[in-house]
This record gives structure tokens, C-alpha cells and sequence, in this order.
């Protein structure tokens, strides 16, 4: 048997400041997501800082920014912050909780006129005298119309630098929106979006984006560059076992690069036994139990920071509020407090587990530990939460 290792290096219709808040597409989130440094509390225009407040262009997208974004709209942000001298981790993110980058399926968000019930229109929710005084042309086609999505971006960015960015990235945030909440969640997705804070060792950092030739074998090549657990190619966007090595999941070509390595990281794991070695350190550990084989896969992923999982220690009880709610199109947690702490995932239509008790029928049915799991159905001996990682 191959040896693997872990040993590594509806908008809403509350305005304030003349523009409206959408949050539909963003609603249930946990704030433990990310971990967000307030300086100060947000009573009204505190300043909030983020890591590398300084560099306007925010640094390269992370692996989730990617999987999330779609690639017009990323590279809107990009170049509008550019223009304007932010940060477009912030533009992408206020993009994120207002429309879901033009997908939020009210019409105020993408029907031509269609405005919510406060009045306000476009992906990035602009009210109609908000826009009048910050609205750009963003496509150069001589016209300023809010439900554009060049324009409304450029005019969002347009409004967060003259709200006080880059020099105060709070005070910006709080004025399109006065609400605490609002500052937190916008900051929340912003560090998403960037790159990791431990980066060099998670398996997605910086590889060209997925859906290209480039992507496709690149992306591959540069994570078995930081893992020596054998990457193995297939077609089509459903993983499967190997044949010839149940522990191996084979990893499909045309999914976002951070399921991959979503897969990739489960793959390390497949030798370990049951146990509470994994805390609060997931790495290095010489066994994992369910809460501490989810921390891993989110670190390695880049999802969640080491420093983060380091200082909460996450739990099976605690992934019961995680993330946003539902099923996600690729990656879905299941959790559970009664009658017992559990927690697993399921990633590209295989399930990752450490209890296997008349819940497997795959090769790894009798192992403990993490292990890949099949079965055609969740075990049905709990009441599960069921979250997803945003974006995925």
C-alpha cells in the first residue's frame, strides 16, 4: 500500500450612507470562519485593520477567491482598486455580501431598473443619488448605469476611496453600510479572498486557476510539489477511489482548485489511526480525531489559518454553526452535538469519516481513523447540521 504522509513545511432593504445592503446570499454565516482583528469596536468609523493594509492591489487572490469569484468579476475588482488605490479584497468582498458577485437571484441585482424596496439597484447596490454623485463609466461605453457591472464596480470603488480608503478601510466600510455587523462580515470575506497567513505550506497557495490546460495539470503539479502523497488525475468533477489503493482518492480535473486540495489533504491523512493527537494541532499529528481531521483539511485548503484553528481549537459541536448553511455544490459538512460530538465532510461525492460502524461499504469499512468512506446514504444515527464552506 502507498505510504502517505502530513508532514509538511435577497438584498436587503436597510440602506444608511445612500447605499443598500444585500445579504442574502451571505446569511447564516459564522463569524469563527475567519478570525477578524478589530482594532477598535465599531461604533461609527473605527478603524479596522487587515494584513498588508499598505498595498493597494491586496496581493493574489487565494484558492477560494478563485473557486468563488467569477473570473469577469474578479478581474473587475482588480483592476478598479488598481484605478482607485485599494484594496480589491474589500471591493470583492462588499461585492460578495450585496449581490454574491451579480448571483443573487433578486432582480434588484441584475434586472436593467429593477431595484429593491429601499430603492436601490446593481450588483453593488447602489441607490439612485448615491450613484448620480459616485457612479463611473466603468466599460468606457459613454454611459453610467448602476446595474452594470464594470460600473457599479468602479463606482463602488470610486465611493470606498472617498469614503476614506486606503487610509481607513473601516471608516470606508462603515460608510457604505453603518452597521458593526457589516464591517465584520465584509472584513471576514476580504481575508478569504487573500492569501492565506500560512500560505507557503497549504496545498493551493498560488497555482493558476482551475477550468484551463494550464490549470488543470499546473495546479496538480504545484501541489504534488508540497505533499508527498501521489496526486493522481481523472476526468470529470466527481472523485473516486483508486482501484488499486482505497486509501488514494483520485482527483478530478474539473473541480475549483480548493476542492482538490480539499482532496489532496484527505488523501495525507488515510494512514492515521483514531485519536485526540490532532489537538489543537493538526499537523504532524500521529492520529486525528473527526473534529481535528476537518481542521486539517480546512488549513491545507487554505479555508482556515493554523493561527486560527491554533487559538479555538475547533470541535465536532462547533462545525454545528459553521460556515453557511445548506449543502454546497462540492463540499458539505455534517455535524452533530447529540447524542454524541461527530462531524465529517463529504468532498466531490466522497465522504471522509472517521467512525465507519454500518457506515461504509468501501474498502475501509472495517478501519478507524480517517479514512474515505462509501455508502449511498449519511448515517442516519444523528441529527446533522449541514454547512458548507461559502463559495463551495
Amino acid at each position: 500500500m502507498t505510504s502517505h504522509s502530513l508532514r509538511t513545511a435577497s438584498p436587503s432593504s436597510t440602506v444608511t450612507a445612500g447605499i443598500s445592503l444585500g445579504v442574502a446570499a451571505a446569511a447564516g454565516l459564522a463569524m469563527a470562519f475567519v478570525a477578524i482583528a478589530l482594532i477598535a469596536d465599531i461604533g461609527g468609523g473605527a478603524t479596522v485593520r487587515l494584513a498588508g493594509e499598505g498595498d493597494a492591489a491586496g496581493g493574489a487572490p487565494s484558492a477560494q477567491a478563485r473557486a468563488d469569484i467569477p473570473p469577469a468579476y474578479l478581474s473587475l475588482y482588480r483592476e478598479a482598486s488598481r484605478r482607485y488605490g485599494i484594496d480589491w479584497r474589500i471591493l470583492a468582498a462588499i461585492g460578495k455580501v450585496e449581490c454574491d458577485h451579480g448571483r443573487d437571484p433578486d432582480p434588484s441585482c441584475s434586472k436593467e431598473g429593477s431595484v429593491n424596496p429601499a430603492g436601490a439597484g446593481g450588483p453593488m447596490q447602489f441607490l439612485s443619488a448615491t450613484w448620480q454623485r459616485y457612479g463611473v463609466d466603468g466599460d468606457g461605453d459613454g454611459r453610467r448605469d448602476r446595474w452594470d457591472r464594470a460600473d457599479a464596480i468602479y463606482g463602488a470603488a470610486n465611493y470606498l476611496h472617498a469614503s476614506g480608503a486606503p487610509r481607513d478601510y473601516g471608516g470606508a466600510i462603515w460608510a457604505y453600510n453603518h452597521a458593526a455587523w457589516y464591517v465584520r462580515e465584509v472584513e471576514a470575506w476580504a481575508r478569504r479572498y487573500g492569501a492565506p497567513d500560512a500560505a507557503p505550506s497549504t496545498l493551493g497557495s498560488d497555482a493558476p486557476a482551475v477550468g484551463t490546460a494550464e490549470g488543470a495539470e499546473g495546479a496538480l503539479s504545484g501541489m504534488q510539489a508540497r505533499t508527498t502523497t501521489p496526486i493522481r488525475p481523472i476526468a470529470g468533477d466527481r472523485a473516486r477511489l483508486a482501484p488499486d489503493d482505497g486509501h488514494l482518492a483520485l482527483i478530478p480535473v474539473a473541480v475549483p482548485l480548493v476542492v482538490q486540495a480539499l482532496l489532496v489533504a484527505g488523501n495525507e491523512l488515510q494512514d492515521l489511526p483514531y485519536g485526540p493527537g490532532g489537538h489543537p494541532d493538526p499537523l504532524g499529528a500521529y492520529e486525528e480525531d473527526c473534529s481535528s481531521t476537518i481542521n486539517y483539511l480546512l488549513y491545507r485548503a487554505g479555508i482556515r489559518s493554523l493561527a486560527e484553528i491554533l487559538r479555538d481549537n475547533p470541535l465536532a459541536q462547533d462545525y454545528v454553526r459553521w460556515g453557511a448553511p445548506g449543502p454546497g455544490r462540492w463540499v458539505t459538512i455534517y455535524a452533530t452535538d447529540l447524542p454524541t460530538q461527530h462531524v465529517f465532510a463529504t468532498i466531490a461525492g466522497l465522504r471522509i469519516d472517521t467512525s465507519h460502524n454500518g457506515t461504509d461499504v468501501g474498502p475501509n469499512r472495517e478501519q478507524d481513523g480517517p479514512r474515505w468512506r462509501i455508502s449511498a446514504t449519511i448515517p442516519a444515527w444523528a441529527h446533522w447540521s449541514i454547512r458548507h464552506p461559502p463559495g463551495l
